[in-house]
C-alpha cells in the first residue's frame, strides 16, 4: 500500500508539473500579446502624427535602417491577417490597427481565464498531495509505534 501512495505522489507531481509549463506557455503568449498591442500603438502613433514629406528611418532588418521621404501618407500598407495586405489611407490604416488590437484583448482576456482555470487545478492537486503526505506521515508513525 505503502508503494501505490509513493507512485500516487509521483504521479501528482508530474501533473503539477505539466501544469506549470502549460501556465508558463500561456503566460509567455499573454506577454506576446501585450508586446504586439505596444507595436501597434507605436505604429497608430506614427501613422498619426506622420504628414506626406517627412524624412523616416525604415528598418531593413539585421538592426540597419534607410532614410526615407513619405511620399503619400493615405498610402499605407497593413496587413490585413492570413498573409495579406492592403493598402489604406491613413484613417482606414489607424481603424484596421485599432481592430487588430482590439483582437488581441480579447485573446488576452480568453488566455488570462485559461490561466486562471489551470492555476485552480493546479492548488486542487497541490491540496491533495499534501492531504496524501500527511496521511502517509501518518501511516509512517503508526507503523513505528505498532513496531
Amino acid at each position: 500500500m505503502m508503494g501505490g501512495g509513493q507512485q500516487q505522489l509521483q504521479q501528482l507531481s508530474q501533473e503539477l508539473q505539466a501544469l506549470d509549463e502549460e501556465i508558463e506557455a500561456l503566460e509567455a503568449e499573454v506577454a506576446s500579446y501585450r508586446q504586439e498591442k505596444v507595436d501597434i500603438d507605436d505604429a497608430v502613433e506614427a501613422i498619426e502624427t506622420l504628414e506626406t514629406g517627412a524624412t523616416v528611418q525604415v528598418p531593413l532588418g539585421g538592426g540597419a535602417y534607410v532614410r526615407a521621404e513619405v511620399q503619400d501618407i493615405d498610402e499605407i500598407v497593413v496587413s490585413l491577417g492570413g498573409n495579406y495586405s492592403a493598402e489604406q489611407d491613413q484613417e482606414a490604416a489607424v481603424e484596421v490597427l485599432r481592430r487588430k488590437q482590439d483582437a488581441l484583448d480579447d485573446r488576452i482576456e480568453e488566455t488570462e481565464a485559461d490561466i486562471d482555470e489551470l492555476e485552480s487545478e493546479s492548488k486542487e492537486l497541490e491540496q491533495q498531495a499534501q492531504q496524501m503526505q500527511q496521511q502517509m506521515q501518518q501511516q509512517q508513525m503508526q507503523q513505528q509505534s505498532d513496531e
